[in-house]
């Protein structure tokens, strides 16, 4: 999450006193949470992929998992580890095919387990930065210009209300020529589909964020220690109920006439804001007796708790798992941390979850390669597959098959296990990792 969405966050929640949240954490369906079940054949993990559909079928084609769109591993695990989203146009195809994946491997008695990225909750909750205008075109259709006419005539009719309703306080409207260029052809289709009820967005809702098989954790960022779980499945409940919360929030704001229903987080965060200021400006007012105008008596005739509870949830939203930088998506201490400085807390939390290992993508080492690390407790895949936007990238797999575990590249495979020949210093390990 950027530093000026943690800021903005952190502004809006000052304006309303925080309310106490006690919802319970509602569970994934039974089949997303059967992590512990051991596969009946090998486990193969993919790192970030960030729409390089040429690298996810040529790795695919080379650890003998899928030939196009055909699944051929038998009864192998393949497991995604997150950030097939964002940067690469081949985001679409990429989807498609993990999507049209999952049934063929289970009809021939294996698995595609696809765990959430940081990239994917961040589109879940609207935060499209890295979403290029050319991925935007890949959802595009013969209707896009005319979706993008009708959008900026909503956008018009809106910002001219809220000026009326908040005045000063209301956010300052983009104009047509710059407000196109952040809406270009497809945005709205991409957003459509990535949203509660759109094939993509249903999809993601229902992946969980970590997954334990046979001995392995996988996870896109990894487990801080001050905030671990009592339970690995824990993490993928917590995520899921903040989507879940997002989705109600967006609802009641877009029913409050407080956003429009494609917003992006940024502009949900400044329509928040502004709301908070015009509430506490009216509640100001008529504390000190003041006479109260119509637009500050509408604003307050519109508080009740629910209205106050979203608006502070919003504040909030920073702090939560999907966008907190040590949450479980966006955590680089695995990547970071000093080797063996670190070991304990590294075998405390394995020993924890009853696990033998940790595989991870999000951060990349300065090798370009498969990393142990931490006596290969942990594993570092993300090797910047999307080539054409990390130098040096390459697409790559982790197969673990009993004890032995081997990287797979489009040119070889090497032993990582600790049979193997090539000693774990050779990989230069301590030489730094790529964050982004």
């Amino acid at each position: 999450m950027t530093l000026r969405l943690l800021r903005r966050t952190a502004v809006a929640a000052a304006f309303i006193c925080l309310l106490a949240d006690s919802s319970a954490i509602p569970g994934l369906d039974a089949s997303a949470l059967r992590q512990r079940q051991s596969p009946p054949g090998r486990v193969v993990a993919i790192g970030d992929i960030h729409g390089s559909i040429d690298g996810l079928n040529t790795i695919l084609r080379t650890a003998g998992l899928a030939d196009g769109r055909v699944w051929t591993g038998g009864n192998a695990t393949l497991v995604q580890t997150g950030d097939f989203t964002d940067r690469g146009t081949g985001v679409r195809a990429v989807m498609d095919l993990l999507m049209a994946l999952e049934p063929q491997a289970a009809a021939a008695g294996g698995r595609v387990r696809v765990v959430l990225g940081n990239h994917e909750a961040m589109n879940l909750v609207g935060e499209t930065r890295d979403v290029t205008p050319a991925i935007f075109a890949t959802f595009a259709d013969d209707k896009s210009e005319a979706r993008r006419e009708e959008g900026w005539r909503d956008y018009e009719k809106f910002t001219a209300a809220r000026a009326a309703k908040l005045g000063a306080a209301a956010p300052k409207a983009l104009a047509r020529e710059a407000w196109m260029t952040a809406h270009p052809p497809g945005f709205f289709e991409y957003r459509e589909a990535f949203g509660p009820g759109g094939t993509y967005g249903k999809w993601l809702r229902g992946l969980p964020a970590a997954a334990h098989i046979d001995g392995s954790i996988f996870m896109h960022g990894g487990i801080h220690p001050d905030t671990a779980p009592d339970a690995i499945e824990d993490i993928s409940k917590q995520v899921a109920r903040e989507l879940r919360n997002f989705d109600d929030y967006n609802r009641h704001l877009v029913s409050r006439k407080v956003i429009l229903p494609f917003f992006t987080l940024q502009e949900i965060f400044d329509a928040v804001q502004a709301e908070a200021r015009a509430i506490a400006a009216a509640q100001t007012a008529a504390k000190n007796g003041e006479s109260a105008s119509l637009a500050q008596s509408q604003i307050l005739s519109d508080v009740d708790g629910k209205h106050i509870e979203v608006l502070q949830g919003v504040g909030r939203i920073g702090t939560w798992a999907v966008l907190n930088p040590n949450g479980p998506l966006w955590f680089r201490g695995y990547a970071t941390w000093p080797s063996p400085g670190n070991l304990p807390e590294v075998t405390k939390l394995l020993k924890k979850y009853n696990a033998r290992r940790f595989v991870v993508g999000h951060t990349i080492p300065a090798t370009m390669r498969i990393t142990p690390r931490f006596d290969r407790r942990i594993y570092l895949i993300d090797t910047g597959m999307l080539s054409t936007h990390y130098k040096g990238g390459r697409a790559s797999a982790l197969e673990i098959d009993g004890d032995r575990v081997t990287a797979i590249y489009p040119d070889g495979r090497i032993q990582l296990d600790p049979e193997s020949a090539q000693p774990e210093a050779s990989l230069n390990l301590e030489s730094g990792a790529v964050s982004r």
